[in-house]
């Protein structure tokens, strides 16, 4: 039996679970947990992996789900998040669908109970304990490196107009931490405070990462920054999203990614490794 984020015990589906995934990094990490093939229907932002995802239905986005099209693809459970999908959503769909497992990873140190909870309702524990191997070589490897190098104020901008960033109590700035990264504002009243450029150049972080996403910053808005007289002496570039963002399979990937991102910067790697590119 498994425990979902809300309480909910969960017994072993069957091979005849019909899944519906609402949340973009479950449904890569439902692919690469080998149930593709019992994946029915997932939103427009679930986008990884590509290929296999071309001949699953969209069904609308996380917060503004196709209740009448779920329902004709009669899934037997539903994948949602407690951040990323709309209460009244997971209301209405507890009216049709028999098992509705909800989740609410916090931080990345969440990740292999996430596995090990998808794994084991649909009986994929074998692969669930590899992603969990994966992420302790993964976590250590980041962690080991990340004492190497002095502790930096990070400003993370995921917004444009206005400006926004993340609080410390989110799941982006829980990973930059573990790669020695302190979000800034240190103290915030919203987990994704709105700054003024006049704020942003009185929290004096020393390295300025702008995200691909849910905003697409793009080379201009790296130099729009760095034209501000109090920004000129600033380190900003742009930054994969998905490497700070996603939990699921995805978060071993990131962990990777951040790791070689402050290698990069440190001067310990002058080759260019591509870092941005991507955004």
């Amino acid at each position: 039996m498994w425990r979902d984020a809300v309480g909910t015990v969960h017994a072993r589906a069957g091979d005849s679970a019909r899944i519906v995934s609402l949340v973009p990094s479950i449904t890569e990490l439902i692919c690469d947990l080998g149930l593709t093939g019992q994946l029915v229907g997932r939103t427009g932002f679930c986008v990884h992996p590509r290929l296999a995802l071309k001949r699953i239905p969209k069904l609308g986005g996380t917060k503004d789900v196709n209740l009448a099209k779920l329902r004709a693809l009669a899934p037997s459970h539903v994948v949602l998040n407690i951040d990323e999908n709309e209460r009244p959503t997971a209301v209405a769909l507890a009216q049709f669908v028999p098992h509705l497992i909800v989740t609410h990873p916090l931080g990345p140190l969440d990740n292999p109970p996430l596995y090990r909870l998808i794994g084991g309702i649909f009986g994929r524990e074998q692969a669930a304990e590899a992603l969990c191997a994966n992420f302790q070589r993964a976590c250590e490897a980041l962690a080991q490196a990340a004492r190497d190098w002095p502790r930096q104020r990070v400003l993370y901008l995921i917004w444009k107009d206005p400006w926004m960033t993340v609080a410390r109590d989110t799941y982006i700035s829980r990973t930059l931490a573990l790669a020695g990264w302190d979000t800034v504002p240190a103290t915030a009243t919203a987990r994704y405070p709105a700054l003024t450029l006049d704020e942003i150049t009185a929290l004096q972080a020393d390295l300025v990462l702008l995200s691909s996403e849910p905003y697409r910053f793009r080379a201009r808005h790296v130099a729009a920054l760095r034209a501000l007289p109090a920004m000129r002496e600033k380190t900003a570039l742009l930054i994969d999203g998905e490497m700070t963002s996603w939990y699921g399979s995805r978060a071993i990937e990131g962990m990777d990614y951040l790791r070689r991102l402050r290698r990069k910067l440190s001067g310990q790697d002058a080759a260019d490794n591509g870092f941005g590119q991507r955004c």
